[in-house]
């Protein structure tokens, strides 16, 4: 059973942390770390992480010197990561109970290092939307580039095949860019079965949407330095596909 290191940004997640953490130490796969990494929490954050690590030495806490964002304190925790997999699970998302042990399990069975699995929506409270974002089974390069599927809170990547990866220093949308560069060594596959539950209806970093398309515009545009005009074309249509979806 390879180690599996679950990389974990905090900010002001006090009321989220508990089922958080208990969705990870509630895995029937046994052999995990989940690194927190607190962008500066003004909350109670660090007290209940540093509660639950000390009932669970899995359970690693590092905060940084001032706060960064997101993907600065995913690369944090990704540093320090010992595991053979990198596995992405913000603070105020959940995993279901076999999460780990499917996806691994499905990684290993078909020979693929980056995998993402589907999953449903909960509300503030925890409980379920009547909302399902489903998998393909596979997906390239060019396919992620106008309508990605993955979501951060199901996406695992193998190290021993790509090295580490880290996130490029932009405020939001860095996990979008990190599947881009995977995508460019290997296609990523999807197990169709829902994993994990992200929770929609509060204030976190994936809140503000026109704030997210300025984001997604400079990944075209400055990291994978496409053309005006070939930007322009996935732009819209990850909008429009976005748009359609809720119809």
């Amino acid at each position: 059973m390879k180690l599996v290191s679950i990389i974990t940004p905090v900010y002001n997640s006090e009321k989220y942390l508990k089922q958080n953490i208990d969705s990870v130490r509630a895995q029937t796969y046994s052999n995990w770390e989940q690194i927190f990494v607190d962008d500066c929490s003004t909350d109670n954050s660090a007290v209940i992480i540093q509660s639950h690590k000390k009932e669970d030495d899995r359970i690693k806490y590092y905060c940084l010197n001032q706060n960064s964002g997101a993907g600065v304190a995913r690369n944090k925790a990704i540093e320090n990561a010992s595991g053979k997999y990198i596995a992405f699970l913000d603070s105020d998302d959940l995993w279901h109970p076999k999460k780990l042990e499917l996806q691994i399990k499905f990684m290993e069975e078909k020979g693929c290092p980056f995998s993402f699995t589907a999953y449903q929506l909960v509300n503030e409270s925890g409980n379920k939307i009547n909302k399902t974002i489903k998998t393909p089974s596979q997906i390239t390069y060019k396919r992620a580039l106008y309508k990605n599927p993955i979501g951060c809170l199901t996406a695992v990547y193998d190290i021993d095949f790509f090295g580490k990866q880290y996130m490029p220093n932009i405020r939001k949308r860095q996990d979008f860019a990190l599947w881009l560069k995977l995508l460019k060594k290997s296609d990523a596959y999807g197990l169709e079965k829902v994993l994990a539950s992200y929770r929609t209806g509060n204030q976190s970093i994936s809140s503000n949407k026109m704030d997210l398309i300025k984001y997604e515009w400079r990944v075209y545009r400055e990291l994978e330095n496409l053309s005006f005009v070939k930007s322009s074309f996935y732009l819209v249509s990850a909008i429009f596909l976005k748009l359609k979806s809720y119809f």
